[in-house]
């Protein structure tokens, strides 16, 4: 079983990378996510790695963090999402994006990916609100570290989730009508960027990133 690949990037497509391993060229399919992450053709990058195997297919899916990789086994353990429909989720949205969702029931962040109707996207929210709550908690996690050495949002850390001035900003937010999982994201920006200052200083600048995002 092949675990991680490290290595230089050879090429990308719409839906896959190409990593020379010491000469060994390997064919993965990956989320626009981390496509977007892994940096430039000819930079060395790592990736996290699944097999498929079928008898008339063998597939390596590669990810950029083991937090995206983690989702997608995940996703893929819900009927009627297979590999293909995992990677176009992971594609629109973020893994605290997914986490807020399920928490939320917010049955239109799935949608919004390739092959997910309303039934599905129902299934996924549903079957897996229980379980994402036990594994993750239901509070949304704020400083993880990502491949690339950028911050990243982690589920895995909740314990350091929203608190204080930047859960009141968050909520007022809510209240004001922006989509919980968007608020939570910018919010956790601005406190693991170091910002600080009262309710009424916080909700301009998570405004000002909601915007960006928009």
């Amino acid at each position: 079983m092949i675990a991680k690949l490290r290595g230089l990037l050879d090429s990308t497509g719409s839906n896959w990378a190409v990593l020379d391993v010491n000469g060994v060229f390997y064919h993965l399919f990956c989320s626009s996510k981390t496509l977007d992450e892994i940096g430039n053709v000819g930079q060395e990058c790592t990736l996290f790695t699944e097999m498929q195997v079928r008898e008339d297919l063998m597939a390596l899916y590669g990810f950029a963090t083991q937090e995206e990789q983690e989702w997608f086994r995940i996703l893929t353990g819900v009927q009627g999402v297979g590999m293909k429909v995992g990677l176009a989720i992971l594609s629109v949205a973020s893994p605290v994006q997914m986490h807020s969702a399920i928490l939320s029931q917010d049955k239109v962040t799935f949608t919004n990916a390739d092959g997910v109707g309303p039934k599905l996207a129902a299934r996924l929210v549903n079957e897996l609100k229980d379980k994402v709550a036990k594994k993750f908690g239901t509070t949304i996690g704020v400083a993880g570290q990502g491949s690339s050495g950028a911050r990243v949002v982690s589920m895995t850390e909740g314990a350091m989730g929203l608190d204080g001035v930047f859960q009141d900003a968050a909520s007022a937010l809510v209240n004001l009508g922006y989509r919980p999982f968007e608020v939570n994201q910018a919010v956790a920006f601005l406190k693991q960027e170091g910002h600080t200052g009262t309710v009424e200083e916080i909700i301009p600048l998570a405004l000002s990133r909601l915007a960006k995002k928009a």
